[in-house]
């Protein structure tokens, strides 16, 4: 019996190789490991990809989180909205600054921050609002944007999951990607995400030239200029060596994309055609209208979610939940006074959520096995 792992980054690695070995090479020849000539390049390609002005390198997605609400003034004090569906670097973020991250709930469909209730958490001490695109999906950026302009409230884009991911914008008449709609835009370089690296790494997006000087400071220890420390910083640097992998992946991460979304076509078709969509044994993943979902993970809702889990991995079928417990019921955050029931849509989808493999090179025997298993524990549950 095949097995079907939920990623395989090693069949990725297998057809471009060559390309990595000349590019890590290279930098080991130069013996220039951090920062760089690798990562001022990689700076203004992912620039150029995102459509802004500015990229800045670092050491995380979570760092690349952090160091933006520094940038953008936020301090000890301060509240930061944000979602509580998401990975807990999303609230973190703002914790570790000494901010409070407010959380408000999520669209049943899109998984994303729900604009229509940003407004009423808005109060006198909110610096930032931050939402996520999850999975792969942009938030409804328009309203965000809209609050955030009128209340004069700077808006942060966590794009972790989502480089490539593009919104049909209607106040702009125009379509853009992930991180060029907010101040600045957070992306993870994480092994998993679309656009991996063979280890952390991070980097942030913005059209403000100020903002980008701000976090160039605030990356190597507050410094602007050598010696000379303006404010307390971070120790925030992205490696040459991951900088390099990445350029030779940055040219291939549309095919990817594409790739992830025909698989996630492939899934709607044979999982509808297998009548667990209209049975409501499972709800697909929503797509958005006009952009562009690049899948970072295909996610669907699914009755007795951790017993079809348990019958996948049995058959040797890689899925995963994300996420099993919402930000606002963590243990760490039990100070901020949120209770089981205060926010319905997240702790639904955390009970709901299951994650297929969706990778690339996931071929259709696959997902069709994926399928066909899938189909046959809802059978055994009506037997």
């Amino acid at each position: 019996m095949e097995r079907v792992p939920l990623l395989d980054l090693k069949l990725q690695l297998a057809t471009i190789r060559e390309e990595i070995d000349r590019a890590i090479r290279r930098v080991v020849e130069s013996q220039t490991f951090i920062l760089g000539p690798e990562v001022a390049e990689l700076e203004r390609e992912v620039a150029a990809y995102a459509g802004t002005r500015h990229a800045v390198g670092c050491a995380s997605g979570t760092d690349a989180l952090v160091l933006s609400l520094r940038a953008l003034g936020v301090a000890a004090g301060d509240e930061v909205i944000t979602t509580p569906f998401s990975f807990f670097a999303s609230a973190s973020c703002a914790a570790l600054l000494g901010a409070r991250p407010v959380f408000v709930d999520i669209e049943r469909g899109s998984f994303n921050i729900d604009p229509a209730r940003i407004e009423d958490a808005i109060t006198p001490r909110t610096r930032a609002i931050l939402p996520v695109h999850l999975f792969g999906r942009c938030a409804e950026m328009d309203p965000i944007l809209e609050i955030g302009t009128r209340r004069g409230i700077p808006v942060l884009e966590d794009a972790c999951q989502s480089i490539g991911a593009s919104y049909a914008s209607r106040r702009e008449g125009a379509t853009r990607g992930a991180g060029s709609f907010g101040a600045a835009g957070a992306f993870s370089f994480f092994p998993s995400k679309n656009l991996g690296g063979f280890g952390d790494g991070g980097i942030i997006t913005t059209g403000d030239d100020d903002l980008a000087a701000r976090l160039r400071m605030l990356r190597v220890h507050g410094e602007r200029e050598r010696y000379k420390h303006q404010v307390i910083g971070w120790n925030s640097r992205l490696d040459a060596l991951q900088a390099a992998v990445l350029r030779v992946k940055l040219p291939h991460l549309d095919e990817w994309s594409a790739a992830r979304r025909a698989n996630a076509d492939r899934y709607d078709r044979l999982l509808a055609h297998a009548g667990l969509v209209a049975g409501e044994s499972i709800a697909l993943p929503a797509r958005p209208a006009g952009g562009r979902h690049v899948f970072n993970q295909y996610t669907i809702r699914a009755r007795d979610r951790d017993a079809l889990a348990r019958h996948l991995d049995d058959r040797g079928i890689g899925s995963g939940i994300y996420y099993p417990i919402p930000l606002h019921l963590q243990e760490c955050f039990t100070h901020l006074g949120y209770a089981a029931g205060s926010l319905p849509e997240a702790e639904r989808a955390s009970r709901e959520v299951l994650s297929l493999p969706i990778y690339p090179e996931l071929t259709a025997a696959q997902i069709e096995r994926v399928v066909e298993e899938t189909a046959a524990f809802y059978r055994g549950t009506r037997a």
